[in-house]
């Protein structure tokens, strides 16, 4: 006897781009979701990917099986690490080859517009939620170039971490380095917006380039700038498992 495709209701509509985790389960919990016309409001509801047929706010959700795509990108500057941008603006979805734009990927995070590296994007929304999730503390390690020389007391102070207006920064690691134009690394493990160019800038120094190198245990290695590759199935399970 076959067996029944079964998984959660919220993994089923993550899994087909109904949206991030948080915004998806606030859905269910509010009633907008039906299942084969009934409301449903329990996260760990079992469906069948098959034959059920779910509703969002009375659109239907295609939840079919589909294959995950796990890309690395080298994101340039002036790009955006978004979907879709109402103003017309060029984001890593337009970079992509065209064998990828219609796979309902979305990026991994963020790069603020200015910064570039490594970017990853998918369609699998269990894969985004192991490393975005600040529980997980995913390794991130930035190139970071700026005006001026820093002290060792002051690299210090960024390593035990800085008070920004959004809280007090974890620690981190940072050292010099000679990989022009960039002359410093630090690694953090976590990601509020434009974080690494605040810390910075709490000691008085400004960041005029900035690109992420390494995400975990995957590095950008040599691929080109606006390239993107797929990742292995090492990669992914090993990203997965840190």
């Amino acid at each position: 006897m076959k067996e029944q495709p079964l998984t959660t209701l919220l993994k089923a509509l993550i899994d087909a781009g109904a949206g991030p985790r948080r915004r998806v389960a606030d859905a269910i919990m509010r009633g907008s979701v039906c299942v084969n016309g009934n409301v449903v409001s329990d996260l760990r509801h079992m469906v069948n990917v098959d034959n059920d047929r779910i509703t969002v706010d009375g659109r239907a959700a295609d939840i079919m099986p589909k294959k995950y795509v796990y890309l690395m990108l080298n994101k340039p500057a002036g790009v955006l690490s978004t979907v879709h941008d109402e103003r017309g603006r060029r984001t890593v979805i337009d970079i992509l080859l065209a064998k990828y734009r219609r796979l309902g990927l979305h990026p991994v995070g963020r790069l603020d517009k200015d910064s570039t590296g490594l970017l990853l994007l998918t369609n699998d929304g269990d894969f985004t939620y192991r490393l975005t999730h600040p529980r997980f503390e995913k390794e991130k390690e930035y190139f970071v170039q700026v005006e001026g020389r820093m002290k060792a007391d002051e690299m210090r102070i960024l390593e035990r971490g800085v008070e920004l207006e959004d809280g007090m920064t974890h620690k981190a690691i940072v050292k010099s380095i000679k990989s022009p134009p960039f002359n410093y690394s630090i690694v953090l493990h976590e990601g509020h917006k434009r974080q690494v160019r605040r810390m910075f800038a709490a000691l008085g120094y400004r960041v005029t380039a900035l690109k992420r190198v390494r995400e975990g245990s995957v590095a950008l290695g040599d691929l080109g700038e606006g390239e993107s590759r797929e990742l292995s199935a090492w990669e992914v399970g090993r990203l997965m498992s840190e």
